[in-house]
């Protein structure tokens, strides 16, 4: 084994590394991709198709990089060196991974950001100052404000990038046990509320009755995608988390237990804001718009409207910041196994360079708002294309 590889601290737990792990998993992708791909694509048919994706590729996939990882015991370049040698090819399959982890750290910081915003528009009241017109307006306020789209994404990565530097198990296994049973307290009483809502039994026929009808080839490989780009694969995660795990781990276990939490938030969120969306009489719409345009108006329709605005952007900082750490600890544990970098010097660096490349991404929305990276593409939305395009969400 190598040298540096038995001073790596590991979990302190097993419930500590599944929560981690489900963290990374549970993310912006279940709370407004996923209901968006299910109701494009026939509702419960999708689902099904969906399932069936986790279970048959998604989980051995999974096992097998935590496999890599626990063998390794090094970052998703290293564990390959150490399992193959200098001359191994896979090690650039790692190295694409490491990547693929800080481009998508620093295009979601951008997202996450607005997340952060919202949060405080909610504490603060905001949503109830003005009418249905105002609140769809704060979004376009918000992206139309190089200033404040750049702060806030700043607050996330430092909140990040604070929870990293503590390590393994003083940063993200601690945190982890704080953030995501929050998560899904919050998520749970959304989803009871929703639930007594005039829209909460549409909702559940809906998500658990099939139309095949819709079932075309492209929702077959949105299926696929989505299963993939939900479970963190292909990122280096699962290859970076499973090399701090002891050799008696169950790993088939471990990962039905992660593979389920992410599943079971992706399914209660998107009965959640189907029930919200449904009680209203309006049609499921993707992306940003659904998040920040059109819930803050429909939760202020309903009883406690306020309350459950709240919460639920609550939750989506929750989710997103939950993510935010595992892209985050990819790179980090790579420049401190192979670079030998302080954790804390290798945070600070990573996490201030990914703030850096994805300023261009939030000022696309205003100062860099004609400016195209691939054709008829602005910066946000090429840097979304290439990150999609690795990572499979394919559908939307």
């Amino acid at each position: 084994m190598d040298a540096r590889s038995s001073t790596r601290k590991g979990w302190a737990s097993r419930a500590g590394f599944v929560l981690a792990a489900a963290g990374s998993a549970v993310g912006l992708g279940n709370i407004w991709k996923f209901p968006y791909i299910t109701g494009t694509y026939g509702g419960g048919a999708f689902v099904l198709v969906y399932l069936g994706c986790i279970l048959l590729l998604g989980l051995p996939i999974m096992v097998a990089e935590l496999i890599i990882g626990r063998c390794g015991q090094r970052d998703a370049i290293g564990s390959f060196l150490v399992l193959e040698g200098p001359d191994s090819r896979w090690k650039w399959v790692g190295a694409v991974s490491v990547v693929a982890a800080f481009l998508l750290l620093a295009f979601y910081s951008v997202v996450a950001g607005w997340s952060f915003d919202y949060v405080f528009k909610a504490a603060s009241g905001e949503f109830s100052k003005g009418g249905t017109e105002q609140i769809g307006g704060l979004f376009l306020k918000l992206t139309a404000s190089a200033f404040r789209g750049l702060f806030w994404q700043a607050l996330f990565l430092a909140a990040t990038a604070g929870i990293v530097i503590g390590g393994i198990r003083g940063g993200i296994e601690r945190w982890s046990k704080i953030l995501m049973p929050a998560l899904f307290g919050l998520l749970i009483l959304l989803f009871l509320h929703s639930m007594f809502s005039p829209g909460g039994m549409l909702a559940l026929r809906f998500l658990f009755t099939p139309d095949f009808s819709l079932l075309t080839p492209r929702a077959l490989l949105g299926a696929l995608g989505h299963a993939f780009f939900t479970l963190s694969l292909g990122a280096g995660v699962m290859i970076t988390y499973g090399s701090y795990l002891d050799a008696e781990a169950d790993l088939f276990g471990l990962s039905f237990r992660i593979a389920a939490l992410d599943t079971l938030v992706a399914l209660l969120a998107s009965l959640t804001i189907f029930s919200v969306v449904f009680s209203a009489g309006m049609p499921i719409d993707g992306g940003p718009g659904l998040v920040f345009k059109t819930l803050p108006i429909l939760f202020l329709q309903l009883p406690f409207g306020k309350l459950l605005a709240l919460l639920f952007f609550l939750l989506l900082a929750f989710a997103a910041l939950t993510s935010a750490i595992s892209m985050l600890e990819v790179v980090v544990a790579y420049a401190v196994d192979e670079w030998c970098w302080p954790r804390g010097r290798a945070t600070g660096v990573v996490g201030l360079a990914a703030f850096f490349l994805g300023i261009p991404c939030g000022l696309s929305f205003n100062v860099l708002k004609g400016f195209a990276l691939l054709p008829g593409h602005t910066v946000f939305e090429s840097l979304d294309l290439l990150v999609s395009s690795y990572m499979l969400p394919l559908g939307g």
